[in-house]
């Protein structure tokens, strides 16, 4: 889960080292960073399907095999068009292993147990989100051996090796149980949903560095009208005594629709937060890799902790934990904003900043998934874990899109790039960011069902 959460951050601070030895356009390193989110997206809820049917301990270890081989393949890469190609392959490995760890413990551990074991994947998600930043930063910059950019693909294959031999003696590898293992594949609604999330995410990914043409409003237009047919085929097969693709009940299920919300709500800020925030202190600023990487450090140490610990803290108190954190992600982000108002590094404010926002989109994020999922049935597990596996991904892509272009646009807009306008550019991203937070805060009074 870590590995798929870093190969989403991990080539940001490396794109520049990429382009340079590969000779790579601009649309090239767009394809590497967004080709490995697209096809993850778009297939998380087959991999989530395919899970039930096959078992969800072999489907995982097959997608940590597949993953684990596109990571080799992606760091021997001789060309931009190998390097593409391999982390569309990476991405589909994801997408087959990581719906079946939510799967996993919805069908491994009850009560407590589960609630813990969901504290652990909360933190383990996002904290892979920032340490993707610093790992890319450290292992650019080390240059080890002189190959530059290839570990940070290359780091993946000891560990996929030793987790596949790990995994054969640890996970549960049977098949499904009853009706579940002999549900049909919604081959139909399959079709329909991969569409529509392939309409969605290419123009997120691809619109800003070519300049939003109208393919991209007619593709984001065709997503809505397709999203729309596939609940109508959804809803038929129900009524019909079919098998949909994601169960409706799951969707009635009370919790999900506000956690649904949230959640793309803390990934969005999550994922802006980090992708405006490189594009300042590199581009802007001129750090090294490395100096961008680390600047990480404090957000994914934080959500790390208080994933793991937030349990521990008085009953009273975890109802208000969600729109407690958006609101101290609200704060936070504006703080890391207002720091580089003169065009300097921000000292020490952006580190208590940093620290804030990983602190607050923790307690957004990890109280909501363990509340949504803790009472979902196990034979709802493969629906709920595609279903709010897909939600992160989208909150991603929609986060780096969105905030990215208003970044770009405002700089575009400011005149020639330096310290100070970059500043302008991430203060009116940080503005929006805190907007979106304080929306997530106030969800639950518009969604009351818990």
């Amino acid at each position: 889960m870590f590995m798929a959460a870093l190969d989403v951050f991990i080539v940001n601070v490396a794109a520049p080292t990429i382009g340079s030895e590969l000779h790579s356009s601009g649309a090239d390193l767009q394809l590497v960073i967004a080709g490995y989110a697209i096809t993850y997206a778009v297939l998380l809820v087959t991999g989530a399907r395919l899970g039930d049917r096959l078992g969800h301990g072999r489907v995982h270890l097959a997608g940590l095999a597949l993953f684990t081989a596109a990571s080799l393949a992606c760091g021997l890469a001789q060309g931009p068009a190998q390097l593409i190609v391999f982390r569309l392959v990476q991405g589909a490995g994801s997408a087959l292993m990581i719906p079946q760890v939510l799967s996993l413990i919805q069908r491994t551990f009850t009560g407590e147990a589960r609630a813990r074991a969901l504290g652990a994947y909360s933190a383990v998600l996002a904290v892979g989100a920032a340490a993707g930043q610093v790992a890319g930063g450290v292992l650019v910059s080390a240059d080890l051996f002189g190959t530059g950019w290839r570990p940070v693909f290359l780091v993946n294959v000891p560990v996929g090796a030793v987790l596949l031999v790990v995994g054969r003696r640890v996970l549960p590898l049977g098949r499904a149980d009853g009706e579940e293992r002999n549900r049909p594949l919604d081959l139909p609604g399959l079709v329909l949903l991969a569409a529509a999330v392939s309409l969605l995410t290419v123009p997120l990914v691809l619109g800003q560095e070519e300049d939003w043409p109208a393919w991209s409003w007619l593709s984001l237009a065709a997503s809505l009208v397709l999203f729309a047919l596939f609940c109508g085929h959804e809803s038929r097969l129900a009524r019909h005594g079919g098998a949909p693709l994601i169960a409706l009940r799951v969707l009635r299920h009370p919790g999900i629709g506000l956690a649904v919300l949230r959640i793309l709500a803390v990934m969005s800020v999550n994922a802006g937060f980090l992708f405006a925030l490189t594009l300042h202190v590199q581009g802007g600023l001129g750090y090294s890799a490395l100096r961008a990487g680390l600047g990480f450090a404090p957000t994914a140490a934080v959500f790390g902790a208080v994933s793991l610990t937030w349990r521990r803290w008085p009953a009273s108190w975890q109802r208000r934990l969600a729109p407690a954190g958006f609101a101290l992600t609200a704060l936070s982000v504006a703080v890391v904003g207002h720091a580089f108002h003169d065009g300097g590094d921000g000292g020490a404010v952006l580190y208590a900043g940093c620290t804030g926002v990983g602190a607050g989109l923790a307690l957004a994020f990890s109280p909501t998934l363990t509340g949504a999922l803790a009472t979902v049935r196990p034979q709802d597990a493969a629906d709920a874990s595609g279903l709010l596996a897909t939600v992160t991904q989208l909150g991603q892509l929609i986060g780096v899109a969105s905030f990215g272009t208003l970044f770009l646009n405002r700089l575009e807009s400011l005149g020639v790039p330096g310290p100070y306008t970059s500043a302008e550019a991430f203060s009116a991203c940080a503005w929006a960011l805190a907007g979106t937070a304080v929306a997530g805060a106030v969800s639950g009074l518009v969604l009351r069902r818990r």
